[in-house]
Formats: structure tokens, sequence, C-alpha cells
């Protein structure tokens, strides 16, 4: 079951926006700085700056962009964002670390794949996962060079989890390294690594211009009902301004039904950010298609998936046990939108 926001209520929450017009909201609209990363999680966030969902919503956007979640954590704990769309991981050790955030929607589910090259991906292919990194350190002489995400953000979290809770793989056998989006792309298109744990657009791309490379693992093999990227919004923003929360909300839920939809012009807003708008359209648009199941804006839907990795970082060493996961979000704006559930 999946709870979705009719396609009706949406369209009558845009029409609203656009019979009301900016003068409805002159007197409330509010400048925030908005903190993202140019990937595809982040993609709702681009589809409302470009529909102009956002600005309808009262919000004179000041956006900023990031490379990596910490980089985010970072700004969030000094007070320089007031809205961040960032992974669930670098979300949790904010709040951790203080930052007055609450999580209102959900962007993307169970988006990170393993991709495996060349000289590893056959022992995937050939021979049970969980002695893959064996068996290609034995034959090689070397551990398996693995790019993700520095420590504590959503891909670094899904790649040890996998490592240690679905494979139970020895870490000798392994050597992780901890890079920017670019970085980790650039490693896969040269080479320089065997494989990453890794988020679209870079999948698709890597595949596309490798014939080696192979996805072996998908975000359902490696972390079942993985949370990924979320909308974070200060508490205190929040308190000044409920109403503006509120469209925002409802905004973000008609931008995840106009993704699931491939809808034209938020293929073509997505491309605009995705990869420093360099990608071809086409390309956007399979990523979409690619990712359709996976984007999911009610926050009531990773609650318990967040419950889990919350767990699985405080067994790491990278987030306090004592954070309270339902203090973590905020969902009345979104079940304000609907109470009704739909099979997906």
């Amino acid at each position: 079951m999946t709870r979705l926001v009719p396609s009706t209520l949406l369209i009558a929450t845009l029409a609203l926006f656009a019979l009301a017009g900016p003068s409805a909201h002159a007197a409330e609209d509010v400048t925030a700085e908005i903190g993202y990363m140019p990937i595809l999680p982040d993609a709702q966030l681009f589809v409302g700056l470009e529909d102009g969902s956002i600005a309808e919503a009262g919000i004179d956007a000041r956006t900023v962009s990031f490379q990596n979640g910490p980089a985010m954590v970072q700004a969030l704990a000094s007070g320089q964002l007031d809205i961040a769309y960032f992974g669930i991981g670098p979300a949790m050790v904010a709040r951790g670390k203080g930052a007055d955030i609450k999580m209102v929607a959900s962007n993307i589910i169970e988006q990170i794949s393993f991709i495996a090259l060349g000289e590893l991906a056959p022992y995937f292919e050939d021979g049970e996962a969980a002695t893959a990194f064996a068996r290609f350190a034995e034959d090689t002489g070397r551990p398996a060079k693995i790019s993700t995400f520095p420590r504590g953000s959503v891909p670094q979290t899904v790649l040890d989890y996998w490592l240690d809770r679905r494979l139970e793989v020895d870490r000798d056998d392994i050597r992780v390294i901890a890079q920017g989006t670019s970085q980790v792309q650039q490693s896969l298109l040269t080479g320089a690594v065997d494989g990453a744990a890794i988020l679209e657009p870079v999948v698709s791309i890597v595949l596309a211009r490798r014939d080696d490379a192979r996805v072996v693992a998908g975000g359902e093999r490696m972390f079942p009902g993985q949370p990924g990227a979320v909308v974070a919004v200060r508490e205190a923003f929040i308190e000044a301004h409920p109403e503006v929360v509120e469209r925002l909300v409802a905004a973000h839920a008609a931008a995840t039904e106009k993704l699931r939809a491939g809808d034209d012009a938020a293929v073509a807003a997505v491309a605009e950010y995705v990869g420093g708008g360099r990608l071809p359209e086409a390309v956007v648009r399979r990523v979409i298609e690619r990712s359709h199941d996976n984007f999911v804006a009610d926050p009531n839907r990773i609650i318990d998936g967040t419950r889990r990795m919350r767990d699985f970082q405080a067994d790491q060493g990278t987030l306090a046990a004592e954070l309270d996961i339902d203090d973590l979000f905020e969902t009345r704006f979104f079940d304000a939108l609907d109470t009704d559930t739909d099979d997906d």
C-alpha cells in the first residue's frame, strides 16, 4: 500500500496557487536560505523552483548548492540554512548536534545502488554476492576499491549496512574511499575504483558510458525500506510561517506526482540542475523513469526505516542512540493534504 495524494487534489491545490497569484502571498513572502545537492533525490525542489510553486508558497528562495550531506550539516548547525533538501542520515546527525530541524516530507526511498566495474562485476555474476569481495581479493591480491559519500551520509550508511548486515563480509577485503558526487562519478568513469555505492544520475551515466559496469545490488537489496532524501525545515521557521510550510509541502507533493507521471516540464526542470545542467534531457528522462517507484513524498512512509537507520548508525558511532525519531518528524502538513491510501 502506498499513500498517495490524489491527482485531483493536487491539481486543485496548484489551481488555487495560480488563481491567487503572487499578490495573494505578498504580505507573507519570506526569504529562505535553501540548501540542496544537484542530485536526483532533490528533484522535487527543482520542479518547484522551475514551475513557480515554491514562489507561490510565499518563499523567496535563496538556493545554495552542496557537494555532500555532511557539509550541509555544518551549514545547518551554524544557522546558515532555513530549509534543506538532503539525506536522512545527515538530517539525523544535524538534529543530534542540536539543529532545530523537522522533517516535513520525504523525497525518495531506496535510491542507493551498488555499481561494479569490469574486474569486480563478474564475481557477483558468478557466485554468491556474500563471497564476491573475498574471491576478488584472493584472485587479485588486493582489496576492492569502493567509492561512496563521506561517513554519516546515506550512501555510506547504506553501503555499510549492506556489507555488514546483508552480506557479512570481511572488511579487510574492501577499501572504502569517501568522495563527493562528481568525484565518485569520475572515479567510476576512469576506472580508478572497482565499484561504488551511489545514486542517480551517476548510476545511469556510468552504465551508459562503460560497457563493463553493472548494478549488482539495488536499494531494496542493500537496505530494504531505506529512507532517502527529505525536506528539513527549521522549527523556528515552521513556528513563524506555518502557512508557508503548509503550501511548500503541498507543492512538494504535487511535484512528486509530476515526477512519477514523467511530466515533460518536470523532466526539463530536473535537467536544469542535476549533473550541473549538462545532462541531455533524454538521459534525465530515463533516470526519472528508472526511479518512478522511488519517489515518495509521505514522511510517514519512512519513519520506521529511519528508526532502523538510526539504530545502525548508533552502532557505527556516527549518531547518538538517544535521538528521538518521532520528534524528528513533523507530519501534520502532509497529513492535512489527504488521509486516503491507494494501491501503488
